[in-house]
């Protein structure tokens, strides 16, 4: 008989067996979306050099309105470092190198005519505050050697720019994990084929394909098996062609009579009941080869679920992500629940956050078009005491 075992014993054993991928070096503009493996350090101080912060006039120790003699115009990019005396200025655009004499910027709106008041001479009418006025020192923002980003974070495109304005032109990354998802059921028939009494359409592979693109994943095989026969060991092998590090099957795992992937893979994958609902009978396992091998339940909720619980976080730890979890928020439900004694409970819920200081969970209609609707998942926790409408429970957010 399969073990009775909770979720987070069930999810040691999935992590346990995850080894890291190698790293990569990558072009910063190709590492979007991957996760870091290395700390970036500054190669430069950012800025580089005193920089006017707004388009004006640089001055130096000017205390009171006055009229000023412009001495030069300086473009960004301009290596320019000219002279400036008191009463003089010199016209500066925004990201300019700020003249060493220099000790403030006048914004344009300061003074008389702003940007059309012309090169020959400047009006100021409101003075700087002080020195360093909207100067943009050097090493500011980082200094050279300084952290940038941290090792095990996925790279968003401001990460991204700010380990490139530090002068960093390539990163140490992980490529994506590469994930076959086989759908098992002599049932399935392709989505929109004719149906047949007791046929229905194979959806699980689009969901979990989903899923684990979204989670970063790249998907490098998506297959259906039948309920006899040694489908899964077949499917195995060519998601192992493909180079997965992950094959999900869906279905087949369960306590019937044509259970495939229970019945063929005994050998490479244990079965367990978990204590959760939905989602109860689980499989994991791994290949001489390494390859993980997860065994999910055929209901299209449960397979979510169970994907969203001990897939995701492998796919992200072999990424090297620091953060296996997702946002978790307490939230009040809109409506009462029961308790399970021996296991906790994943709703599907939509979010209703049309009070900011108050948002409620309703949980969505059962099924899959319910689980479209759905943002998040409220946990219920094991207790013999159901959960009130209004109460608050913790939701994770897809």
């Amino acid at each position: 008989m399969d073990r009775v075992i909770d979720v987070a014993e069930h999810l040691a054993a999935v992590l346990e067996q995850v080894v890291p991928l190698a790293p990569e070096a990558r072009a910063v503009a190709a590492a979007r979306g991957r996760v870091l493996r290395h700390p970036v350090f500054a190669n430069v101080d950012v800025p580089g050099f005193d920089s006017s912060a707004m388009d004006g006039f640089a001055v130096r120790d000017l205390g009171a309105p006055a009229t000023l003699r412009v001495v030069a115009d300086l473009p960004a990019g301009t290596d320019l470092d000219p002279g400036v005396d008191a009463g003089e200025a010199a016209r500066i655009m925004t990201g300019a190198p700020v003249p060493t004499d220099a000790t403030a910027i006048v914004p344009f709106e300061d003074t008389e005519g702003g940007l059309a008041g012309g090169l020959d001479a400047v009006t100021v009418l409101i003075a700087p505050r002080g020195p360093g006025a909207h100067i943009r020192h050097r090493g500011s923002d980082v200094r050279e050697g300084e952290l940038v980003v941290p090792e095990g974070v996925r790279l968003t495109a401001a990460r991204l720019g700010a380990i490139a304005a530090a002068g960093v032109g390539t990163v140490s990354v992980s490529r994506a994990s590469r994930v076959a998802v086989v759908s098992t059921g002599s049932e399935l028939q392709p989505a929109g084929h004719p149906l047949r009494r007791g046929q229905i359409p194979e959806s699980n592979s689009v969901l979990l394909a989903g899923l684990a693109e979204e989670s970063g994943a790249e998907i490098v095989l998506r297959a259906s098996v039948g309920d006899e026969g040694h489908g899964p060991r077949r499917a195995i092998a060519a998601a192992e062609a493909a180079g997965a590090d992950i094959v999900v099957f869906s279905g087949g795992v369960s306590a019937g009579a044509y259970e495939v992937v229970k019945n063929t893979l005994g050998d490479l994958m244990r079965f367990d009941r978990v204590r959760m609902q939905p989602g109860k009978p689980q499989g994991f396992g791994r290949t001489p080869a390494g390859t993980l091998l997860f065994g999910l339940p055929g209901n299209p909720v449960s397979a979510a679920v169970s994907f969203e619980l001990f897939v995701r976080p492998a796919v992200r730890a072999l990424e090297g992500d620091a953060d296996l979890g997702r946002e978790t928020l307490r939230v009040a439900l809109s409506e009462g629940r029961r308790a399970r004694p021996g296991r906790v409970q994943y709703v599907p819920v939509r979010l209703d956050r049309s009070d900011p200081a108050r948002w409620v969970a309703t949980p969505t209609s059962h099924g899959t078009r319910g689980l479209g609707d759905a943002d998040g998942l409220a946990v219920i926790p094991p207790s013999e005491r159901d959960v009130a409408a209004g109460e608050l429970v913790t939701v994770t957010r897809w």
